[in-house]
Protein backbone atom coordinates (compact mmCIF):
# COMPACT_ATOMS: atom_id res chain seq x y z
CA UNK A 1 0.00 0.00 0.00
CA UNK A 2 1.15 3.33 -0.71
CA UNK A 3 1.74 5.64 2.04
CA UNK A 4 2.85 9.40 1.67
CA UNK A 5 3.78 12.03 4.79
CA UNK A 6 5.12 15.53 4.77
CA UNK A 7 7.98 17.18 6.05
CA UNK A 8 8.81 21.08 6.49
CA UNK A 9 11.78 23.37 6.02
CA UNK A 10 11.80 26.99 6.38
CA UNK A 11 14.51 28.40 3.76
CA UNK A 12 16.50 31.23 4.75
CA UNK A 13 17.20 33.79 2.20
CA UNK A 14 21.26 35.09 2.03
CA UNK A 15 19.62 38.43 1.58
CA UNK A 16 15.99 40.11 1.60
CA UNK A 17 14.99 39.27 -2.01
CA UNK A 18 13.02 42.61 -2.98
CA UNK A 19 10.38 42.23 -5.98
CA UNK A 20 7.94 45.27 -6.25
CA UNK A 21 5.46 43.65 -4.06
CA UNK A 22 8.21 43.99 -1.11
CA UNK A 23 10.71 41.20 0.34
CA UNK A 24 11.36 38.11 1.53
CA UNK A 25 13.41 36.69 4.18
CA UNK A 26 12.14 33.47 4.53
CA UNK A 27 10.21 31.00 2.21
CA UNK A 28 8.62 27.84 3.41
CA UNK A 29 8.95 24.82 1.83
CA UNK A 30 7.02 21.13 2.46
CA UNK A 31 7.90 18.08 0.78
CA UNK A 32 5.81 14.79 0.06
CA UNK A 33 7.46 11.31 0.68
CA UNK A 34 5.63 8.99 -0.98
CA UNK A 35 6.56 4.88 -0.87
CA UNK A 36 5.22 1.90 -0.89
CA UNK A 37 5.21 -0.41 2.33
CA UNK A 38 6.62 -3.35 0.60
CA UNK A 39 9.23 -1.22 -1.19
CA UNK A 40 10.27 1.22 2.00
CA UNK A 41 13.74 1.81 0.67
CA UNK A 42 11.76 4.01 -2.46
CA UNK A 43 10.56 6.90 -1.95
CA UNK A 44 9.77 9.62 -4.08
CA UNK A 45 10.17 13.65 -2.98
CA UNK A 46 7.94 16.37 -4.57
CA UNK A 47 8.12 20.07 -2.88
CA UNK A 48 5.31 21.93 -2.20
CA UNK A 49 6.65 25.93 -1.79
CA UNK A 50 3.57 28.48 -2.16
CA UNK A 51 5.17 32.03 -3.01
CA UNK A 52 3.63 35.30 -0.71
CA UNK A 53 1.70 37.44 -2.71
CA UNK A 54 1.13 34.92 -6.20
CA UNK A 55 0.34 31.96 -5.42
CA UNK A 56 -3.06 30.94 -4.98
CA UNK A 57 -2.80 28.52 -2.24
CA UNK A 58 -0.43 30.86 -0.24
CA UNK A 59 -3.34 30.46 2.84
CA UNK A 60 -2.62 30.29 6.44
CA UNK A 61 -4.63 27.02 6.26
CA UNK A 62 -2.33 25.54 4.00
CA UNK A 63 -0.68 23.25 6.10
CA UNK A 64 -3.71 22.24 7.69
CA UNK A 65 -4.79 21.22 4.25
CA UNK A 66 -1.76 19.49 3.53
CA UNK A 67 -2.02 17.33 6.42
CA UNK A 68 -5.68 16.61 5.64
CA UNK A 69 -5.03 15.32 2.50
CA UNK A 70 -1.82 13.80 3.52
CA UNK A 71 -4.25 11.54 6.06
CA UNK A 72 -7.09 11.19 3.31
CA UNK A 73 -4.84 9.59 0.79
CA UNK A 74 -3.18 6.84 3.27
CA UNK A 75 -6.99 5.61 4.12
CA UNK A 76 -7.46 5.43 0.04
CA UNK A 77 -4.97 2.35 0.60
CA UNK A 78 -3.79 2.87 -3.03
CA UNK A 79 -1.35 0.10 -4.53
CA UNK A 80 -0.62 2.09 -7.55
CA UNK A 81 -0.06 5.80 -8.80
CA UNK A 82 0.62 7.52 -11.80
CA UNK A 83 1.34 10.93 -12.82
CA UNK A 84 -1.90 11.61 -13.85
CA UNK A 85 -3.88 10.18 -11.76
CA UNK A 86 -1.91 12.07 -8.89
CA UNK A 87 -3.41 15.03 -10.50
CA UNK A 88 -6.99 13.98 -10.07
CA UNK A 89 -6.08 13.98 -6.74
CA UNK A 90 -5.64 17.61 -5.92
CA UNK A 91 -8.08 20.54 -6.79
CA UNK A 92 -6.69 23.15 -9.33
CA UNK A 93 -6.57 25.46 -6.82
CA UNK A 94 -3.74 23.81 -4.97
CA UNK A 95 -1.18 23.96 -7.63
CA UNK A 96 1.81 23.97 -5.57
CA UNK A 97 0.39 21.10 -3.73
CA UNK A 98 -0.31 19.33 -7.36
CA UNK A 99 3.37 20.09 -8.20
CA UNK A 100 4.93 18.07 -5.40
CA UNK A 101 2.17 15.36 -5.39
CA UNK A 102 2.76 15.26 -9.26
CA UNK A 103 6.80 14.69 -8.84
CA UNK A 104 6.38 12.87 -5.73
CA UNK A 105 4.74 10.30 -8.04
CA UNK A 106 7.00 10.59 -11.09
CA UNK A 107 10.03 10.32 -8.57
CA UNK A 108 8.70 7.37 -6.94
CA UNK A 109 8.06 5.75 -9.78
CA UNK A 110 11.47 6.23 -11.25
CA UNK A 111 13.39 4.59 -7.97
CA UNK A 112 13.05 7.59 -6.04
CA UNK A 113 16.34 9.25 -7.26
CA UNK A 114 15.44 12.29 -8.18
CA UNK A 115 15.93 11.63 -11.75
CA UNK A 116 12.71 12.35 -13.24
CA UNK A 117 13.08 12.31 -17.15
CA UNK A 118 15.87 10.86 -18.60
CA UNK A 119 17.85 13.27 -20.95
CA UNK A 120 21.55 14.60 -20.98
CA UNK A 121 20.81 17.13 -18.13
CA UNK A 122 19.81 14.96 -16.19
CA UNK A 123 22.45 12.10 -17.11
CA UNK A 124 24.77 15.17 -16.30
CA UNK A 125 25.71 15.20 -20.04
CA UNK A 126 24.82 18.69 -20.55
CA UNK A 127 24.22 22.21 -18.73
CA UNK A 128 20.86 24.08 -19.13
CA UNK A 129 21.51 27.86 -20.38
CA UNK A 130 20.13 29.78 -17.40
CA UNK A 131 19.99 33.72 -17.05
CA UNK A 132 21.59 35.57 -14.18
CA UNK A 133 18.69 37.57 -11.71
CA UNK A 134 19.58 40.90 -10.31
CA UNK A 135 17.61 41.18 -7.44
CA UNK A 136 15.86 44.41 -6.49
CA UNK A 137 18.11 46.85 -3.67
CA UNK A 138 19.92 50.27 -3.66
CA UNK A 139 21.36 50.93 -6.82
CA UNK A 140 25.18 49.90 -5.08
CA UNK A 141 23.66 46.34 -4.57
CA UNK A 142 22.26 46.11 -8.26
CA UNK A 143 25.45 47.26 -9.47
CA UNK A 144 27.39 44.82 -7.62
CA UNK A 145 25.22 41.57 -8.43
CA UNK A 146 25.72 42.47 -12.09
CA UNK A 147 29.49 42.99 -11.89
CA UNK A 148 29.12 39.35 -10.35
CA UNK A 149 27.03 37.59 -12.57
CA UNK A 150 29.25 39.08 -15.47
CA UNK A 151 32.39 38.40 -14.17
CA UNK A 152 30.92 34.84 -13.75
CA UNK A 153 30.17 34.25 -17.44
CA UNK A 154 26.57 34.86 -17.59
CA UNK A 155 25.30 35.81 -21.33
CA UNK A 156 21.73 36.70 -20.27
CA UNK A 157 20.70 38.86 -17.32
CA UNK A 158 17.43 39.59 -15.41
CA UNK A 159 16.74 42.50 -13.89
CA UNK A 160 14.09 43.46 -11.76
CA UNK A 161 12.46 46.76 -12.21
CA UNK A 162 9.56 48.36 -10.28
CA UNK A 163 11.07 49.12 -7.39
CA UNK A 164 13.82 52.02 -7.53
CA UNK A 165 12.98 55.25 -8.84
CA UNK A 166 12.59 54.63 -12.96
CA UNK A 167 15.50 57.49 -13.47
CA UNK A 168 17.68 55.12 -11.15
CA UNK A 169 16.93 51.69 -13.09
CA UNK A 170 17.45 53.32 -16.38
CA UNK A 171 20.76 54.77 -15.36
CA UNK A 172 21.49 50.99 -14.25
CA UNK A 173 20.34 49.88 -17.52
CA UNK A 174 22.86 52.54 -19.46
CA UNK A 175 25.76 51.46 -17.40
CA UNK A 176 25.27 47.95 -18.07
CA UNK A 177 25.12 48.70 -21.73
CA UNK A 178 28.10 50.62 -21.59
CA UNK A 179 30.18 47.43 -20.25
CA UNK A 180 28.35 44.91 -22.66
CA UNK A 181 26.39 45.16 -25.92
CA UNK A 182 23.11 43.36 -27.15
CA UNK A 183 25.77 40.93 -29.22
CA UNK A 184 27.68 40.00 -25.88
CA UNK A 185 24.65 40.27 -23.43
CA UNK A 186 21.19 39.60 -23.16
CA UNK A 187 19.06 41.64 -21.55
CA UNK A 188 15.70 40.80 -19.76
CA UNK A 189 13.51 43.04 -16.96
CA UNK A 190 10.46 42.21 -15.05
CA UNK A 191 8.65 44.97 -13.55
CA UNK A 192 6.18 42.49 -11.98
CA UNK A 193 3.01 44.74 -12.40
CA UNK A 194 4.49 47.63 -11.54
CA UNK A 195 3.73 50.30 -14.07
CA UNK A 196 0.40 51.60 -14.54
CA UNK A 197 -1.72 51.21 -17.89
CA UNK A 198 -1.35 55.08 -18.66
CA UNK A 199 2.91 55.10 -18.12
CA UNK A 200 3.50 51.75 -19.38
CA UNK A 201 4.22 52.30 -23.14
CA UNK A 202 5.96 55.88 -22.38
CA UNK A 203 8.24 53.91 -20.04
CA UNK A 204 8.89 50.97 -22.26
CA UNK A 205 9.81 53.89 -24.92
CA UNK A 206 12.38 54.62 -22.62
CA UNK A 207 13.70 50.96 -21.92
CA UNK A 208 13.74 50.20 -25.60
CA UNK A 209 16.94 52.18 -26.38
CA UNK A 210 18.52 49.23 -24.42
CA UNK A 211 17.64 46.46 -26.68
CA UNK A 212 16.29 44.09 -24.63
CA UNK A 213 14.95 40.73 -25.43
CA UNK A 214 11.89 41.19 -23.19
CA UNK A 215 9.85 42.83 -20.40
CA UNK A 216 7.88 40.12 -17.98
CA UNK A 217 4.16 41.63 -17.13
CA UNK A 218 4.70 45.47 -17.35
CA UNK A 219 1.00 45.65 -15.58
CA UNK A 220 -1.19 43.78 -13.41
CA UNK A 221 -2.63 41.12 -14.13
CA UNK A 222 -6.00 40.89 -15.25
CA UNK A 223 -6.37 43.71 -18.00
CA UNK A 224 -6.50 41.90 -21.10
CA UNK A 225 -7.77 44.59 -23.11
CA UNK A 226 -4.71 47.30 -22.08
CA UNK A 227 -2.38 44.71 -22.34
CA UNK A 228 -3.38 43.00 -25.48
CA UNK A 229 -3.55 47.06 -27.06
CA UNK A 230 0.27 47.39 -25.24
CA UNK A 231 1.32 43.98 -26.59
CA UNK A 232 0.08 45.52 -30.56
CA UNK A 233 2.82 48.45 -29.78
CA UNK A 234 4.83 48.23 -27.08
CA UNK A 235 9.06 48.33 -28.84
CA UNK A 236 9.29 45.63 -26.52
CA UNK A 237 8.50 42.31 -26.47
CA UNK A 238 6.16 41.33 -23.67
CA UNK A 239 6.20 37.94 -21.87
CA UNK A 240 3.34 37.35 -19.89
CA UNK A 241 4.06 35.68 -16.09
CA UNK A 242 0.89 36.23 -13.57
CA UNK A 243 -1.67 36.73 -16.16
CA UNK A 244 -1.06 32.82 -16.50
CA UNK A 245 -1.63 32.30 -12.42
CA UNK A 246 -5.27 30.76 -11.28
CA UNK A 247 -6.37 30.13 -15.09
CA UNK A 248 -6.88 26.73 -15.22
CA UNK A 249 -9.56 26.43 -17.47
CA UNK A 250 -8.25 25.32 -21.20
CA UNK A 251 -10.83 27.68 -23.31
CA UNK A 252 -9.65 30.31 -20.95
CA UNK A 253 -5.75 30.04 -21.59
CA UNK A 254 -6.74 29.67 -25.16
CA UNK A 255 -9.02 32.78 -25.45
CA UNK A 256 -5.83 34.52 -23.02
CA UNK A 257 -3.59 33.69 -25.97
CA UNK A 258 -5.75 34.37 -28.41
CA UNK A 259 -6.64 38.06 -26.91
CA UNK A 260 -3.80 39.14 -26.02
CA UNK A 261 -1.17 37.77 -28.53
CA UNK A 262 2.35 37.98 -26.43
CA UNK A 263 5.70 37.07 -27.04
CA UNK A 264 6.58 34.88 -24.80
CA UNK A 265 5.47 32.83 -22.01
CA UNK A 266 6.77 32.35 -18.63
CA UNK A 267 6.34 29.14 -16.95
CA UNK A 268 6.35 28.05 -12.98
CA UNK A 269 5.23 25.08 -12.42
CA UNK A 270 4.47 25.69 -8.73
CA UNK A 271 2.70 28.58 -9.71
CA UNK A 272 0.44 26.90 -12.78
CA UNK A 273 -0.43 23.39 -10.66
CA UNK A 274 2.65 21.38 -11.41
CA UNK A 275 4.49 19.92 -14.92
CA UNK A 276 1.76 18.56 -17.04
CA UNK A 277 0.13 22.19 -16.28
CA UNK A 278 3.30 23.73 -17.77
CA UNK A 279 3.53 21.37 -20.13
CA UNK A 280 0.03 22.22 -21.67
CA UNK A 281 0.86 25.99 -22.02
CA UNK A 282 4.00 25.21 -24.49
CA UNK A 283 1.80 23.51 -26.34
CA UNK A 284 -0.83 26.20 -26.52
CA UNK A 285 2.16 28.38 -26.85
CA UNK A 286 3.90 26.56 -29.74
CA UNK A 287 0.98 26.38 -32.06
CA UNK A 288 0.26 30.10 -31.80
CA UNK A 289 4.01 31.24 -32.63
CA UNK A 290 4.23 32.38 -29.00
CA UNK A 291 7.70 31.50 -27.35
CA UNK A 292 7.94 30.32 -23.48
CA UNK A 293 10.74 29.61 -20.58
CA UNK A 294 10.44 27.85 -17.61
CA UNK A 295 11.13 29.27 -13.98
CA UNK A 296 11.68 28.64 -10.93
CA UNK A 297 9.54 30.73 -8.18
CA UNK A 298 12.11 30.25 -5.51
CA UNK A 299 11.92 26.48 -4.69
CA UNK A 300 14.31 24.45 -2.83
CA UNK A 301 16.90 22.26 -5.17
CA UNK A 302 13.69 19.68 -5.19
CA UNK A 303 11.38 21.62 -7.10
CA UNK A 304 14.07 23.54 -8.76
CA UNK A 305 15.62 20.02 -10.05
CA UNK A 306 12.18 19.04 -11.21
CA UNK A 307 11.62 22.14 -13.01
CA UNK A 308 15.47 21.59 -14.41
CA UNK A 309 14.84 18.65 -15.98
CA UNK A 310 11.49 19.51 -17.67
CA UNK A 311 13.48 22.05 -19.39
CA UNK A 312 16.52 19.31 -20.08
CA UNK A 313 13.64 17.35 -22.24
CA UNK A 314 11.47 20.43 -24.09
CA UNK A 315 13.29 23.73 -23.84
CA UNK A 316 14.96 25.05 -26.81
CA UNK A 317 18.60 24.46 -26.96
CA UNK A 318 20.42 27.71 -26.27
CA UNK A 319 18.01 30.02 -25.03
CA UNK A 320 17.92 30.60 -21.16
CA UNK A 321 15.99 29.47 -18.72
CA UNK A 322 15.02 31.33 -15.59
CA UNK A 323 16.29 28.81 -13.18
CA UNK A 324 19.15 30.47 -11.49
CA UNK A 325 17.84 30.52 -7.70
CA UNK A 326 18.80 27.38 -6.52
CA UNK A 327 21.89 29.41 -4.38
CA UNK A 328 19.25 32.16 -2.71
CA UNK A 329 19.31 30.36 0.40
CA UNK A 330 21.56 29.31 3.44
CA UNK A 331 19.49 26.39 4.12
CA UNK A 332 18.82 24.93 0.94
CA UNK A 333 18.43 20.98 0.10
CA UNK A 334 22.38 20.01 -0.76
CA UNK A 335 21.91 18.01 -4.14
CA UNK A 336 23.98 17.65 -7.25
CA UNK A 337 22.87 21.01 -9.14
CA UNK A 338 25.40 23.59 -9.62
CA UNK A 339 25.97 26.76 -11.98
CA UNK A 340 29.16 27.32 -14.09
CA UNK A 341 29.41 29.92 -17.02
CA UNK A 342 25.91 30.54 -16.62
CA UNK A 343 24.53 26.89 -17.09
CA UNK A 344 22.77 25.07 -14.61
CA UNK A 345 24.18 21.03 -14.33
CA UNK A 346 23.69 18.11 -12.68
CA UNK A 347 26.36 16.25 -11.51
CA UNK A 348 26.22 12.53 -11.79
CA UNK A 349 29.08 12.41 -9.02
CA UNK A 350 26.58 13.55 -6.47
CA UNK A 351 24.29 12.91 -4.18
CA UNK A 352 21.11 14.30 -2.64
CA UNK A 353 20.49 15.20 1.11
CA UNK A 354 16.79 13.91 1.11
CA UNK A 355 14.26 16.57 3.27
CA UNK A 356 12.62 15.65 6.53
Amino acid sequence: MLQLRYSRRDLRFNFPARTSRGALAEHTAYYLHLQHQERPQVVGVGEAAPLAGLSPDFRPDFEATLAEFVREFNGRQLQELRPTEALELVAPEWPALRFALETATLDWQQGGQQRLYDNAFSRGEAGVPINGLVWMGDAGFMRQQIEQKLADGYTCLKLKIGGLDFATELAILAEIRALAGPERLTLRVDANGAFSPAEALPKLEQLARFQLHSIEQPIQAGQWRELAALCQTSPVPIALDEELIGLTDPQQQQALLDSIQPAYLILKPTLLGGLQAARHWMQLAEAQGIGWWLTSALESNVGLNAISQLAGSFATPGFPQGLGTGQLYHNNISSPLYIRGGYLHYSSQATWEMPG
